[in-house]
């Protein structure tokens, strides 16, 4: 038994209930019951971490995230983060995240990453980048692909959060296991292709409200389609560089 993260799945099953969120989780049989895997998530809010760690609990099994070095800096995410061993990423030093990702893979742990790298404004899938696949092949892992549906409405970039009571319905689905091959460009576009389906399976059965800020426009909804998403993350981008340059 983990001492911090057994307690705090506890605490957050426990939100989940006051939030009245109503998950559906399908393929967790999917989750290795033991070895290392990495855990490929789709990114379209602020809480997926969250959500995306339930199917693992089926085999009794945790998730250890790598996320950004800000969240570590934090006074008070900072310690939790590291109590539950998750992984900090460095962006001016990326290679030692990545070193240890690979090194907690090859000693068996399942290493949760956002192959988008930022969440998709558009709700759907962005491109990929390659380090998913990259320590894949270098651990010796497959890649085990999980799409959630639904956390865009908890709370997402953009948009007010809504952590009350909203009864929520959060559909989680896990994908087969995805062997390792090189080169890894095409492994990246394999896991890409088939997230798309697991997406556009999802969402079948997912009721979907006309206009809603958190549908995709393809749905009929109001959020940018993927190309405008793309432009707004670029120009975001380039302000916050100008803002370095300033500084």
């Amino acid at each position: 038994m983990e001492p911090v993260y057994f307690p705090i799945i506890g605490l957050a099953r426990t939100v989940f209930a006051l939030q009245g969120l109503k998950f559906t989780v399908t393929g967790d049989e999917h989750i290795p019951a033991e070895g290392g895997a990495v855990i490929a998530i789709n990114h379209t809010g602020y809480m997926d971490f969250t959500y995306a760690g339930l199917p693992a609990r089926t085999p009794k099994r945790y998730i250890r995230f790598m996320a950004k070095q800000e969240v570590f800096d934090n006074s008070i995410s900072g310690p939790i983060m590291r109590a539950l061993k998750h992984i900090p990423v460095d962006r001016s030093a990326g290679a030692d995240s990545y070193h240890e990702a690979v090194q907690r893979l090859k000693a068996g742990e399942l290493v949760g990453v956002y192959p988008e790298a930022t969440i998709s404004r558009s709700f759907e899938i962005k491109d990929f980048k390659s380090g998913a696949a990259r320590m894949a092949i270098e651990a010796g892992v497959p890649i085990i692909p999980i799409v959630i549906w639904g956390a865009q409405r908890v709370w997402t970039k953009g948009h007010p959060k809504r952590l009350g009571r909203t009864n929520t319905p959060i559909s989680i689905k896990v994908g087969e296991p995805i062997a390792p091959f090189e080169p890894a460009a095409e492994l990246t576009a394999t896991l890409r292709s088939t997230m798309q389906e697991m997406l556009l399976d999802v969402q079948r059965d997912y009721v979907h409200e006309p206009g809603a800020y958190w549908v995709p426009a393809r749905l009929g909804g109001s959020a940018p389609t993927l190309e405008e998403a793309n432009a707004m993350d670029a120009a975001e981008a380039a302000e916050k560089a100008a803002r370095r340059t300033q500084q």
